[in-house]
């Protein structure tokens, strides 16, 4: 259904929209990902007070 959308050419409001939804769906997850290595990195960077 939403190839015979976009295929159709008459509205190019709708096809921008699929297309913008697509790229909001690609980019959570490296999102999150790039989160959950930033907070690790910065742990494992910290000193521990106990180590000293």
């Amino acid at each position: 259904m939403c190839r015979a959308v976009l295929e159709s050419g008459d509205n190019n409001a709708v096809a921008e929209g699929i297309n913008n939804g697509i790229v909001y769906l690609m980019a959570i997850p490296y999102i999150l990902v790039g989160v959950v290595f930033y907070f690790v990195y910065r742990k494992m960077r910290t000193p521990n007070p106990t180590d000293i």
